[in-house]
């Protein structure tokens, strides 16, 4: 496969993509996110809004898939459910106009599971029957895969050739403890008033548990409803960077760039996808 990594981030689908194929072209609009996917991918994405990338530019990368995981704010469950209507959704309505223009061998999309039955949804499976191919829309979560995390997700699977859907692992979530740093970073640990004043709503967790909470984009902010928080011995910390990108089956190998923040770290994490449920997706090409 010759794949077009659209909204490409940290680089999750070309980690998921292994030897199934080749990424022969890559975009976001994040410099944080570009400098990440070039220090780990060794490749610099272009760094440009995709509503105004014409389609020769993109027909000239000779892709024949597309693999996307577009803005999920307006469809998740703590966003504004505007849809299409919401401003987020112009890069991906420019793509779907590409797409009816001259359409991928094969696609697959990953989303929150509000995606489904909403407005987006339905235009991408237009165009997809439009061009006389085939479709799957699967739900999946990593805890099925073996891993501690809790993050449903949505995979809408399309190719010109038939498609069926495999069957999904059950395997016993692993403890989080062998997700852990070896050394704990101290300044991750909560302040007594800040665990005081969050405590009840907090998602705690301990090493030994086989469960965490569906990390998002402002984990480095925000408390509640926005992923688990370790309680040890000495009190409450946030998971590292690198604990969630263990969490999310990234190489252990995985490095963000010195310079960049914390909370940038945490919300390149929150909107990736989980390699191993994204490598099942693309098991079905």
């Amino acid at each position: 496969m010759r794949v077009l990594e659209l909204f490409s981030g940290l680089g999750g689908w070309r980690c998921a993509l292994g030897d199934r194929g080749g990424v022969v072209a890559a975009y976001d609009v994040s410099e944080a996110a570009n400098a990440t996917y070039a220090l780990n991918h060794g490749e610099v994405p272009e760094a440009r809004e995709l509503a105004t990338v014409p389609l020769a530019e993109l027909a000239a990368t000779g892709a024949d898939t597309w693999l996307m995981s577009p803005p999920c704010q307006p469809f998740c469950r703590m966003g504004n459910h505007q849809g299409l209507e919401d401003r987020r959704s112009l890069a991906f309505l420019h793509l779907m106009e590409v797409f009816r223009q001259a359409a991928p061998d094969r696609l697959v999309l990953e989303n929150v599971v509000g995606f489904l039955g909403s407005d987006a949804h339905a235009l991408l499976s237009e165009r997809v029957r439009t061009h006389g191919m085939h479709q799957l829309d699967l739900q999946a979560c990593p805890s099925r895969f073996g891993w501690p995390n809790q993050r449903p997700r949505v995979f809408l699977v399309a190719s010109r050739k038939p498609l069926k859907a495999l069957p999904q692992p059950r395997l016993p979530p692993r403890p989080i403890a062998e997700f852990l740093d070896d050394l704990e970073d101290e300044t991750l640990y909560l302040r007594a008033s800040k665990d005081a004043r969050h405590h009840q709503g907090l998602d705690l967790v301990e090493a030994g548990d086989c469960r965490s909470a569906c990390f998002i984009g402002g984990y480095g902010r925000r408390f509640v409803g926005s992923g688990s928080f370790l309680k040890t011995e000495r009190g409450v910390r946030r998971f590292s960077p690198s604990e969630v990108a263990r969490l999310l089956g990234l190489p252990e190998a995985f490095r963000f760039p010195e310079a960049l923040s914390l909370e940038a770290r945490y919300r390149l994490l929150g909107n990736s996808l989980s390699i191993p449920v994204a490598a099942w997706a693309l098991d079905h090409l």
